[in-house]
């Protein structure tokens, strides 16, 4: 019997595949974690209807073109209070009630509210990667001044990060980040030619939202979970390793000084890395598959980077540091959604990127400021290269 008083929970992106999922968790212990905010991009039914459910005290939609609708939605819950705009969103995680705050937005928008969010000494169940590939040193740092926890909610992040516990300061010689490999494991480079967004978008083991779909189709996701890693657990790319397990049921491990090597295993159900972030350290039951080893083969193999530039990409970004992360970030995005709405070839995206990250003014020390100036010059790069 749990006689603490619930849990504060703001989610930042509950429409989407992570925020709902996180909702299903929330669902399971209302007596351990109830909702105090829920935000959307565009999503404005969905979100009325997870607000008319979970009763937060406030609901932001961040496209302040939904505003109107959205009041009329819930006009008979004068309750919940309706803000719109990126700076309600910002302005929202700071809330004195807040105790945990899931980024689960999509691309450098989650960036300014996680800030936000630390500097208001807020728990950070992150889900955003963006947010430290594209500011890992500055989001460190400020973690460290504002003494805010950062909880992996990626399922390979969370898989090391469940790997490390009770390790206390013994040495990690090496993680060991798997990745499914995606739709195209197997396509030869001709193929790769003409695939489509449809293919693209079928994963074989996963159910994720449209642009992390595309992203692990080029593993470019998986360049992204090499940065986090580094930051997360404070290790060099060198010392970081990635697997294609097509199976997903090994969600990423760790190696230690001694050659020992642990592992995390389970069904792919996101709901596990999320409730782990919400009850560290402790485990709560959970309405899920359970794991068959019998029915299950373990496969492994290496990536094959030049079938998969993006992989080897983000690798040299964050070799090279400073802003080139953000730069191989913006690209992504930029190209990412231009594959999605048939203006480039899945080949194109990593060639695009590649040029953009040669073509946008480098910066070794970055500020903030810095990193809001480099989003916008790489993607206006990347879409004038889409033009030619």
């Amino acid at each position: 019997m749990n006689n603490k008083a619930p849990r504060q929970i703001a989610i930042l992106g509950s429409t989407g595949s992570i925020g709902t999922q996180a909702l299903q968790v929330i669902a399971e212990h209302p007596d351990r974690y109830e909702v105090y905010c829920l935000t959307a991009n565009n999503r404005v039914e969905l979100l009325a209807e997870q607000a008319r459910r979970f009763k937060p005290a406030a609901v932001v939609i961040a496209n302040e073109a939904h505003y109107d609708h959205l009041c009329s939605l819930l006009a008979d819950l004068p309750d919940i209070k309706v803000y719109a705009g990126k700076k309600a969103i910002d302005e929202i995680v700071e809330a004195g009630p807040i105790d945990m705050v899931l980024t689960a937005m999509v691309g450098f928008a989650g960036l300014s509210p996680t800030i936000h969010a630390i500097r208001a000494h807020k728990t950070i169940c992150l889900a955003n990667k963006e947010t430290l590939v594209v500011a890992g040193e500055l989001i460190k740092q400020l973690a460290y001044d504002y003494r805010s926890a950062i909880l992996p909610v990626d399922s390979e992040h969370s898989a090391i990060f469940q790997c490390l516990a009770g390790e206390g300061d013994n040495k990690i010689e090496k993680l060991l980040l798997t990745a499914s490999g995606g739709p195209f494991r197997t396509f030869s480079a001709d193929q790769l030619k003409t695939v489509t967004k449809a293919d693209a978008l079928k994963h074989p083991t996963w159910d994720m939202g449209a642009k992390i779909t595309i992203d692990s189709a080029t593993m470019m996701n998986k360049g992204f979970e090499v940065i986090e890693a580094k930051w997360l657990f404070g290790v060099e790319a060198s010392e970081i390793e990635v697997l294609v397990h097509p199976q997903s049921i090994i969600h990423s491990a760790v190696q230690f000084c001694d050659g020992a090597v642990k592992a995390q295993l389970g069904v792919p159900d996101m709901r596990l890395p999320i409730q782990y972030a919400f009850s560290y350290p402790d485990r709560l039951p959970l309405s899920s598959e359970r794991l068959d080893l019998f029915a299950h083969p373990l496969e492994f193999y290496r990536p094959d980077t030049e079938k998969f530039k993006c992989l080897d990409l983000a690798f040299a970004a964050i070799r090279t540091g400073g802003n080139m992360p953000c730069i191989l970030n913006a690209a992504n995005e930029i190209a990412n959604r231009a594959f999605l709405e048939d203006r480039c070839s899945f080949l194109d995206i990593a060639d695009i990127i590649e040029r953009t990250m040669h073509a946008t003014t480098f910066d070794a020390n970055p500020t903030y400021e810095t990193y809001v100036a480099t989003d916008m010059e790489a993607r206006r790069k990347a879409s004038e290269m889409l033009k030619c």
